[in-house]
């Protein structure tokens, strides 16, 4: 166990979720303070010591994004100024995380950017969670532990009726995810695979996997336009007749998405995590759950701060 006291604090953008990882601690939230000015810029202040500490920052990368990252770095330089012996970096939703390499020339690669700036400003650790690409782990010079909310989701799917469930990959790259929900759940899988022609665009052209007369649940780590949502053609094309599930970690849901889900009645549930607050439309569906990942996350600094191994299937491989 450290000898050097332990502190957790939150950004500004989605105190909740700290709230109930310090609630799991026994711990009590950290004193801190944004404010953001009328010019747009932003100030804050650390309002109690940290000198020596060990501290762990909880910061949710929430829209306006770029706002939310420039909170976060100024909190960085804080702690630095402050004194604290180490600064671990929550971040549940990574940014920028879909623009990790150049895919065609004279583009910034900003997932390194961000890394960059982080590890720049003095932060001894970085946690986040299902990152669209666990490659970029590499851009780091630092700890890094990249947590999987799968055994988050995998129970919370376990309390329902799965004998005729099949778990559905959205593409490709999702497949190794899709694996692990399969292997946990014990379910077949199926894979889809599509071409993309641009950020909001893709086409589905064909299915691996027998689908017919299965219920679909199909995975991801994110949903944001509903790209996802406008695949369910070639399923019913496939054989699907059963209403479909979605079981996501990062609720960015914009309207596109939202209206997608509130009007397709073949979508029955829609699972995520609160890695991410839920748009206020999207907390008024009935459609979709949110489950907690505090329980998870308050284990894994439980385990950091006491010097434990965190690979029990809580790091995303």
């Amino acid at each position: 166990m450290s000898s050097h006291p332990l502190h957790i604090f939150s950004g500004s953008r989605f105190t909740q979720l700290a709230e109930e990882i310090s609630l799991e601690l026994d711990l009590k939230l950290g004193n801190a303070t944004s404010t953001f000015l009328p010019d747009s810029e932003i100030h804050v202040i650390l309002n109690e010591v940290v000198r020596d500490h060990d501290v762990f920052f909880i910061q949710s990368i929430t829209r306006p994004v770029n706002d939310a990252i420039f909170e976060l770095i100024l909190y960085l330089d804080a702690f630095r100024r402050a004194s604290a012996h180490k600064i671990n970096v929550i971040i549940p939703y990574f940014p920028y995380a879909r623009q990790e390499r150049m895919s065609k020339g004279r583009e910034a690669i900003s997932a390194r950017v961000i890394a960059n700036l982080i590890e720049q400003q003095g932060a001894s650790r970085v946690i986040f969670i299902d990152i669209h690409n666990p490659a970029i782990q590499g851009f780091f010079n630092i700890p890094v532990d990249p947590i999987s909310a799968i055994p988050i989701l995998c129970n919370h799917l376990s309390k329902s009726d799965l004998s005729n469930a099949i778990i559905v990959s959205p593409d490709v790259g999702r497949a190794t995810l899709a694996g692990k929900y399969a292997e946990r759940l014990k379910l077949p899988l199926a894979i889809m695979h599509k071409r993309r022609d641009d950020f909001s665009s893709a086409k589905v052209t064909h299915i691996v996997g027998e689908v017919t007369g299965k219920k679909p649940i199909i995975i991801d780590d994110l949903i944001a336009g509903g790209s996802i949502l406008k695949q369910l053609d070639i399923l019913y094309d496939q054989g699907i007749t059963e209403k479909v599930w979605l079981s996501i970690t990062h609720p960015i849901l914009l309207d596109s998405a939202l209206a997608i889900i509130y009007n397709d009645s073949r979508i029955e549930r829609v699972i995520v995590t609160n890695t991410l607050p839920l748009p206020e439309r999207a907390s008024r569906c009935k459609k979709i759950e949110q489950v907690s990942i505090a329980p998870l996350l308050s284990e894994i600094i439980r385990r950091i701060y006491h010097g434990e191994s965190i690979l029990n299937q809580l790091v995303l491989s």
